[in-house]
C-alpha cells in the first residue's frame, strides 16, 4: 500500500498542476505564443512526435558516448593519482579548474578545434568534460578506501599488483564507481544539451536543436513538446542507472559477507 502511495502521490501533483494551468489559460485567455494549455502541449508531442524521437536518440547516443569517454579518462586519471600521491597533486586541481569553467566559455574552443563539420565531436567532448569530474572523483575516492587490513593482507600472502587491482582495489571502489556513474549521466545529459545549444551548427538535430528551431518560431507548444521528451530522457536514463547500482550493490554486498 505505502509503495502505491509513493507512485501515485506525484502522479496526483503532477495531475493537478496540469489542470490548474489548462485552467488558468483559459480563464484568462493566455496567447499561445505566450504560453500554450497542456492540452496543446500535448497536441504538438503527438503531432512532432516522429522528429521528437529521432531527436531524442541523437542526444541520447551523444550523452552515453560523452559519458563512456569521460568513464574511460576519469577512471584511467583516478587509478593512476591513487598509485602515486606526487600524480593526484598534479591532477586534482586541472580536474577541480575543469568542472568550475562553465561549459559555454568552453563550447567556441572546442568548436573551432572540432569543425564545423564536425559538430557531434563538440558537442561529445563537452559533454564528458561535465560528466569527467563525479566519475573521477568517486572512483579517487574509492580507489583510496581500502580497508589498511585488508591491504596489508593482500601484501602478507603476496598478491601481485594485478591481484590487488582486481580483488581488493575494483571491489571496494564499486560503491563509489556507481554513484559517480550516476551522477555523471545526468550531468552528461545537461552537457550534451547546454553544448548543443553553443556550439551545435544543425548536422546534429538533437532535442536541443529542436527546441531552438521552436523557439526561433515562436512555437512555444513544440518547444515545451521537445522540452517535455528531454525530461523523460533524462529521468529514464537516472532511473536505469539507478536500477544497475542498485543491481550491482546487491552483487557487491553479497560477496562482502
Amino acid at each position: 500500500m505505502r509503495r502505491l502511495l509513493d507512485i501515485l502521490a506525484p502522479l496526483l501533483l503532477v495531475a493537478l498542476l496540469l489542470a490548474a494551468w489548462e485552467g488558468a489559460c483559459r480563464a484568462f485567455a493566455v496567447p499561445t505564443y505566450f504560453l500554450p494549455k497542456p492540452s496543446e502541449v500535448w497536441a504538438a508531442l503527438v503531432d512532432r512526435w516522429p522528429v521528437l524521437l529521432a531527436s531524442a536518440w541523437e542526444t541520447f547516443l551523444m550523452a552515453v558516448s560523452a559519458l563512456a569517454a569521460a568513464s574511460i579518462v576519469a577512471c584511467a586519471l583516478a587509478l593512476q593519482s591513487a598509485l602515486s600521491r606526487t600524480f593526484e597533486r598534479a591532477v586534482r586541481p586541472l580536474a577541480v579548474t575543469l568542472q568550475v569553467t562553465p561549459i559555454v566559455a568552453l563550447a567556441p574552443l572546442v568548436t573551432v578545434w572540432a569543425g564545423l563539420d564536425h559538430a557531434r565531436a563538440a558537442v561529445v567532448g563537452l559533454a564528458a568534460v561535465v560528466a569527467f569530474f563525479p566519475i573521477f572523483s568517486g572512483a579517487l575516492t574509492g580507489l583510496k578506501a581500502i580497508d589498511p587490513d585488508l591491504e596489508r593482507l593482500f601484501v602478507l600472502y603476496g598478491a601481485t599488483p594485478l591481484q590487488r587491482l582486481t580483488k581488493l582495489s575494483l571491489p571496494s571502489a564499486t560503491p563509489f564507481l556507481l554513484e559517480g556513474h550516476k551522477v555523471g549521466v545526468g550531468l552528461a545529459v545537461v552537457g550534451a544539451v547546454v553544448a548543443e545549444f553553443v556550439a551545435g551548427s544543425g548536422q546534429t538535430k538533437g532535442l536541443a536543436w529542436r527546441i531552438l528551431e521552436a523557439s526561433n518560431r515562436l512555437r512555444i507548444a513544440d518547444m515545451l513538446a521537445a522540452v517535455l521528451v528531454l525530461g523523460l530522457l533524462a529521468v529514464g536514463l537516472n532511473a536505469l542507472f539507478a536500477v544497475l547500482e542498485k543491481q550491482a550493490l546487491n552483487r557487491w554486498r553479497g560477496r562482502s559477507r
